[in-house]
């Protein structure tokens, strides 16, 4: 017998969580039916945290009742089989759901490159709750040593973690920077420093040429440069960090339009399929500043694509104006922040371009804890419309990251963001005399009147 719903919804991360609430409270009368593999649905991005012991673990798990309190029928089964054409799925258990819509939010799984020996034992990625589970009971277990490849966001933190837990920590990347899809060369070089300062080795524009194994676990780590990190196999462990791919295996049909980043879907969220929506990390979309495709696999993101999903599968028109991927991260006593385009990422989609940096305290100069604050914001020389802004300091930077942000999205010039109204107070800013988004737009302001 099959299972009859209004909407069916493959995938329990946030784009799965969010489309499911929005809907329901504009439309309470809709059926839902919400097909999740995973025993939790996680807090991905705070996995790092659990793993370096910050908290305990079971706090990146997020409470089922986000999605039943509001009625949402939550079936913990792994989707087998998709039927489009005649709108039913097939799980594991052989049960069969009948939809009038579908929804898919089965987002992102990690990239495993085809290295030797990236299939072994010790080899792990991160984002399941097994994932974290292992690496918490490798580390747990007097593992001396650990090898991350990737120095994105989650291998910084991840490395981090490690270092912190007492490991001889290797940080691998085939990129010559820290972070590069935030932040350009002259912002990452404080945090090379202060990495290296707290032990990390730090391996940067080198790739991993192979992972020697005994009895199937990694024993040594070849570098394309011909080095080699030796491990204890049945203690110390590799981490890759390089990426994520869309998980879309599942979903195959003549006129299901796929691109090798995910499912095309429109400004509305609909994909090639009548019925059928898709948001989050799954789905292939554009970038905001350009209109051109882009990679956004952020759950900041997922969450406003899966509302516009929601609003339009209810009957209100709305549209999503693409991705400018503002995101925060941390390296040990530094917050980083960034938007839009780094000057490097500009220049490869066609802009020239010119930048400005701001340098101030996060507070008063003279009061207790005041430090170092420094924006960067990237331009298209040509207009001056902002396209892009980083932020380093030991204070938090979303909130700066997000005024650029703003910034953006309302297609802002230099000249207008450098007439920026700010607060300013001893305890939370710098003298009113400065600001260092202001500062960074006037000083850009200068090089393009020198240029003229």
């Amino acid at each position: 017998m099959a299972t009859e719903t209004d909407v069916l919804v493959i995938g329990g991360g946030p784009a799965g969580i969010t489309f499911s609430r929005v809907l329901k409270k504009l439309r309470s009368e809709t059926s839902i039916t919400m097909l999740r593999p995973e025993e939790y649905s996680m807090v991905y991005c705070a996995i790092p945290y659990a793993i370096e012991g910050l908290f305990e673990h079971e706090k990146v798990y997020k409470k089922d009742s986000l999605v039943t309190d509001v009625g949402v029928d939550l079936v913990r089964t792994h989707a087998v089989n998709v039927d489009f054409d005649n709108k039913e799925v097939t799980d594991s258990a052989g049960t069969v759901f009948r939809y009038e819509t579908l929804f898919i939010a089965t987002g992102a799984v990690p990239v495993r490159p085809p290295i030797p020996g990236a299939d072994a034992r010790n080899v792990f990625t991160i984002k399941t709750q097994e994932d974290m589970l292992a690496l918490i009971a490798r580390v747990e277990a007097q593992a001396k040593k650990a090898v991350v490849i990737g120095a994105g966001a989650i291998g910084v933190e991840q490395a981090q973690a490690y270092r912190e837990k007492g490991l001889e920590t290797h940080l691998v990347y085939i990129a010559t920077r820290v972070l590069p899809n935030m932040i350009d060369e002259d912002m990452a070089t404080p945090l090379h420093k202060v990495l290296a300062e707290k032990g990390i080795n730090l391996t940067l524009g080198v790739g991993v040429e192979r992972m020697e194994t005994v009895e199937n676990q990694v024993s040594r780590v070849r570098l394309a440069n011909g080095d080699a990190i030796d491990l204890d196999p049945e203690r110390d462990f590799v981490c890759l960090s390089v990426g994520m791919k869309p998980d879309i295996a599942l979903f195959e049909h003549p006129r299901l339009e796929l691109e090798h980043d995910g499912i095309v879907v429109d400004a509305r969220m609909r994909t090639s399929l009548p019925n059928v929506y898709a948001a989050g990390d799954n789905c292939h979309f554009q970038s905001a500043i350009d209109g051109k495709p882009i990679g956004g696999k952020l759950a900041t993101n997922a969450v406003p694509m899966a509302k516009v999903a929601a609003r339009n599968v209810a009957g209100i028109a709305d549209e999503y104006p693409g991705f400018f991927n503002g995101a925060a991260t941390c390296t040990f006593q530094y917050r980083v922040g960034a938007t839009g385009f780094t000057e490097e990422l500009a220049r490869q989609r066609g802009f020239q371009t010119v930048s400005g940096h701001g340098s101030t305290t996060s507070l008063f100069p003279m009061m207790p804890g005041a430090t170092e604050l420094k924006v960067k914001i990237v331009a298209d020389a040509q207009s001056g419309r902002v396209i892009g802004g980083q932020v380093l300091g030991e204070t938090p930077t979303a909130d700066k990251v997000d005024t650029i942000t703003l910034a953006i999205q309302q297609s802002l010039t230099l000249k207008q963001l450098a007439k920026l109204s700010y607060s300013a107070q001893p305890w939370q800013t710098f003298f009113p005399a400065r600001n260092a988004i202001v500062e960074a737009c006037e000083n850009a302001l200068g090089l393009l009147t020198k240029q003229a």
